[in-house]
């Protein structure tokens, strides 16, 4: 999972530690991707303003995705599913059903690396937390997208879904759950909302998708 904090910081308790347990709860394996982030200046008071004036200037147009990204993200995005797969075995979980969730920047870290993968080495499944909902090309073989997003968003103001309309497009699996409330950064839900049950909604649509049944013997 790839916690959100606009590339330059990261929500590792919030989006990242918090989720990984309460899948654990539920039996399913978890690991947290600690991706390399963008400078920002040393000072914190400094490093705030920074990171809010550069989001805001890395989203000039809501109907594209955002100009502000970071490659390494990406790249540590792949590495981290080469190296879960190679260690399945060790690790106890099965290498084909290795798949990401992420949050804000890291939904976006989680879609850049589904479509930097190469074919056949793509996430089997991929969470896309309240990320830009803009449209983009999708891959023939892109992965299935659980795409949720509140629809008083501020970061990402409502728009429709025409990242989940390509996916449909593309005749790709694809569920789509719009809050009526929740803003950004709502993580495992913002009290007195729907989007407390974000975690429950993405581990039932994992199911309905084949990847929590247990294997049979052969």
């Amino acid at each position: 999972m790839a916690p959100g904090g606009a590339f330059m910081a990261l929500s590792m308790s919030h989006e990242g530690w918090d989720v990984a347990q309460a899948l654990a709860d539920r039996g399913i394996a978890a690991f947290v991707l600690k991706y390399r982030l963008l400078p920002t200046p040393k000072d914190e008071a400094e490093a705030g303003k920074y990171i809010w004036a550069k989001m805001m200037k890395g989203i000039p147009d809501q109907t594209k995705q955002p100009v502000l990204t970071n490659p390494q993200a990406t790249e540590d995005g792949l590495a981290a599913l080469k190296m879960v797969r190679e260690h399945a075995g060790e690790w106890g979980v099965d290498p084909v059903r290795v798949g990401m969730i992420g949050f804000s920047a890291g939904a976006m870290t989680s879609l850049q690396t589904v479509l930097a993968a190469k074919s056949g080495k793509r996430p089997a499944f991929f969470g896309y937390i309240y990320g830009p909902q803009a449209k983009i090309d999708v891959p023939a073989d892109a992965s299935p997208m659980f795409d949720a997003i509140a629809l008083d968003d501020p970061l990402f103001p409502s728009m429709g879904f025409p990242i989940a309309q390509a996916w449909l497009a593309a005749k790709r699996p694809v569920e789509i759950h719009g809050y009526q409330q929740g803003s950004h950064g709502f993580g495992l839900g913002k009290p007195n909302t729907t989007t407390t049950l974000v975690l429950d909604e993405f581990i039932a649509w994992l199911s309905m998708q084949g990847f929590l049944s247990r294997k049979t013997a052969p």
